[in-house]
């Protein structure tokens, strides 16, 4: 099995949000951060036909650079990852899944009164801002023509501050929610967005079958 591009993609990305992983039967990959406000699902292009733990996901895919076209063949302990020609070969031993932070149950999105659009663009933008002004936390409030969202530090009224506002619906104006820009661990392309009062958030990435759950900070407040 050689793994794809689009795959191996998803991996490095949900190496960002929990250092080890648990595959599963078939093509379906998710991960949770250990603070639990950060779980990320993908639906991959290829299927997996038995279920792998793996403790250090960033050493396991840089052992897939060490031989050229790496070909991976499962085994019941461990997977050897063979390069095209033959010539090199490794043995990696797979983890006790018990032992690793996997989803233990689905995440559900309750109704979302917040909407938007973030692009790609946008979130590069944010992420540039928050690291020139050294600042962690992105609001979303409303504005007129769509929503609004600012880096910010939401504890200084004098804070200088990042302001972009992007196409989106809002069920009410009076709202402010607060995100962990350190969350944002979110895999390239653009996500349509739903945010809900009770603190949770939903990124579902436009062009890739990945999709983020992400916590809001307690200090978010609606309808107040």
């Amino acid at each position: 099995m050689q793994l794809s591009e689009s795959t191996l993609a998803v991996l490095k990305n949900f190496a960002s949000i929990q250092p080890n992983v648990v595959l599963h039967e078939g093509n379906v990959v998710k991960t949770i951060a250990e603070a639990k406000n950060v779980m990320a699902v993908a639906t991959l292009d290829q299927s997996f036909d038995k279920q792998v733990g793996i403790y250090n996901l960033d050493e396991f895919l840089s052992v897939l650079s060490l031989v050229d076209t790496p070909d991976l063949n499962f085994h019941d302990d461990f997977v050897t990852v063979q390069s095209g020609a033959g010539r090199s070969q490794v043995k990696y031993f797979y983890s006790d899944p018990s032992i690793l932070t996997s989803p233990a149950k689905d995440i559900p999105m309750p109704e979302a009164e917040v909407n938007f659009t973030l692009s790609e663009d946008t979130l590069k933008k944010i992420l540039r801002a928050a690291g020139a002004l050294g600042h962690e936390k992105m609001t979303i409030t409303a504005t007129d023509g769509g929503v609004k969202l600012t880096v910010v530090d939401n504890t200084d009224a004098t804070s200088n501050a990042f302001e972009i506002v992007v196409p989106g619906t809002v069920d009410s104006e009076n709202f402010t929610f607060v995100m962990n820009i350190a969350n944002l661990k979110l895999i390239g392309g653009d996500y349509e967005v739903a945010v809900s009062s009770r603190l949770i958030s939903h990124f579902k990435n436009t062009s890739v079958d990945v999709e983020y759950f992400i916590a809001l900070e307690k200090s978010s407040t609606y309808g107040e």
